[in-house]
């Protein structure tokens, strides 16, 4: 036993010679000194203790491991939140442009680290402002963008250079990013100084969103083009956020958010390696968004295991050979269906905690809702709270003084274990039906879902899982609270910007634009660089959408 543990230490000396060592010179821990409010030192990282067995200690090395090195359970940096905390980024976007920039200033203003896009339903689907289909929706859940123009007011004074941008966007990614990268032109911001985040994951749409445009195959293709484009042009940039976080919403359980995410990046890696790209070139530059909910310790193992399997996909499956395309690096959410109409308040304490289970699990960036967000988009007041919840985590809690406090935990080991395997089930199931694309014409995953979501909501209709202030501690009728308005001239207003910039561009440039995007469509070459010319010329994302269209054609959901 003895043996073990030596060989264990020496293990921890390598990672700290070959890991550690290098990361400080690089980026320096943010203290000398990590010690608990009793004044206790607190180590970087913790191993077990006294005399291991020969079993446990391969075990160790095999399913644990170090931080910052293969297999990642315990994080993808090897001093984690002690080097560099987490990006508080906060999701926010409603109205016009002019009143989201006023919120993002806010927000900066009140120490967030990053911003993050919210777009409304028209501008997901590709509709513009004043298109039939968009009435009613404008400015609602989100920004309303239908030009550059109004990229140009949603980033005024805010410098991209500086300042890292996460969107949310899907079915017009490309047409988003294409506007995004325009800005930064204008402020004379370079296309590889720019830093964020674009989602641009549209499997997960026809999984559990529905805010799709085009069928799967040609979608997959305007995803591998942004890739190729990003790794050439864009190389700081997260080319995808592939989302577990709605498919946790629409009703999956912890392993089936691991394991219908990880099949998700297996379709895109594929589809990306089938149009010539090299899995090393790309892969570091992909990200995930996972859900947070409520089961502390279920949802902390959650993240661990994601990573431990991921790396494994990597290795094993796609042979990459850069560590770093080894690396899951997510942002996290707290849990949007946890919140609860009834007693909004506890939404405060629901957010904290599954919060801290996200900083347990060794989250990369993280936004938490606000209290209000079951009833309106969120309050000023209300925000501010969800932000103050990040911070008290980051600087009073003690929790990221220490690489994964819970490892070594008998029970978060054993629930890293279960989730893992369950997610790898997940994986073999979606695999016997030919990938993604097939489960999902064939309403596999869909129904593996809607079955998780029916079980789960029987319990709460049974009373045997208690949600507070629901079905169980009920009061009477809530106090009102102050809830955001959207004013309803936003619509009028949008409109108007609209017919003000279709007359005064050039719209022989828009018309020749947008003839080349339907000849690039029914081509092969990359679509990216003729959507920003057509972003450039000021092409709508309605005008740039339906030209799509006429080409792709629109998904039609039905199970085969």
């Amino acid at each position: 036993m003895a043996e073990s543990s030596d060989a264990l230490r020496a293990a921890q000396e390598k990672w700290e010679r070959e890991q550690v060592a290098p990361g400080l010179e690089k980026s320096p821990e943010l203290r000398e000194r990590f010690e608990t409010a009793s004044g206790r030192t607190v180590d970087r990282l913790y191993l077990p203790e006294g005399d291991v067995g020969d079993a446990a200690a391969r075990a160790y090395q095999e399913k644990i491991g170090f931080p910052g090195q293969y297999p990642f359970t315990r994080g993808v940096q090897p001093t984690m939140h002690r080097g560099r905390l987490w990006t508080m980024r906060q999701y926010a976007g409603f109205a016009s442009a002019e009143e989201s920039n006023r919120r993002y200033k806010f927000l900066l203003g009140q120490g967030t680290t990053g911003l993050s896009v919210a777009f409304d339903l028209p501008t997901q689907i590709g509709y513009d402002s004043d298109d039939p289909m968009a009435a009613g929706e404008v400015g609602k859940v989100g920004v309303a963008i239908d030009t550059l123009a109004d990229m140009e007011a949603l980033f005024e004074g805010i410098p991209l250079d500086k300042v890292s941008v996460s969107m949310t966007i899907n079915a017009t990614a490309a047409v988003l990013l294409a506007m995004h990268i325009a800005v930064a032109e204008k402020q004379g911001v370079a296309p590889a100084k720019l830093e964020g985040t674009i989602q641009n994951d549209i499997l997960k749409e026809y999984i559990a969103r529905g805010t799709y445009i085009f069928p799967p195959r040609p979608s997959l293709r305007l995803v591998s083009d942004l890739f190729a484009h990003c790794t050439a042009h864009v190389p700081n940039w997260n080319m995808i956020s592939i989302s577990g976080y709605h498919i946790r919403e629409a009703g999956a359980s912890a392993g089936q958010e691991i394991g219908v995410t990880l099949a998700d990046a297996i379709c895109y890696i594929e589809t990306a390696l089938a149009a010539g790209l090299k899995v090393d070139d790309f892969a570091p530059r992909l990200a995930f968004f996972f859900a947070a909910h409520s089961d502390l310790f279920e949802e902390a193992a959650k993240f661990r295991a994601a990573r431990r399997l991921y790396a494994r996909i990597m290795r094993e499956r796609f042979k990459a050979k850069n560590p770093r395309s080894w690396m899951l690096r997510f942002h996290t959410q707290t849990g949007g269906v946890t919140l609860t109409a009834q007693q909004p308040d506890n939404n405060v304490v629901r957010v904290a905690i599954q919060a801290l289970a996200a900083v347990l699990g060794g989250t990369q960036s993280l936004h938490t809702n606000s209290k209000d967000e079951a009833l309106a988009l969120p309050t000023e007041e209300a925000v501010r709270v969800a932000l103050r919840t990040q911070q008290v985590i980051a600087h009073e809690s003690g929790v990221a003084n220490t690489v994964d406090p819970l490892a070594g935990s008998y029970y978060v080991e054993k629930l890293t274990d279960e989730l893992e395997a369950e997610a790898e089930a997940c994986i073999k199931a979606i695999d016997a039906l030919g990938g993604v694309v097939p489960a999902i014409e064939r309403g596999h995953i869909q129904r593996e879902i809607e079955a998780s979501a029916y079980r789960f909501g029987q319990s709460i209709e049974r009373g045997e899982r208690v949600i507070v202030g629901v079905n169980k501690f009920q009061e009477g009728q809530d106090p009102p609270m102050e809830l955001l308005r959207i004013d309803e001239g936003v619509a009028a207003r949008q409109v108007e910007r609209l017919r003000h910039v279709r007359a005064t561009r050039d719209n022989a440039r828009v018309k020749n634009a947008l003839e080349a995007v339907a000849r690039g469509a029914k081509g092969s070459e990359n679509l990216m660089p003729l959507i920003l010319e057509a972003v450039r010329a000021y092409a709508s994302v309605g005008e740039i959408c339906n030209t799509l269209r006429g080409v792709f054609g629109e998904h039609q959901e039905s199970f085969s």
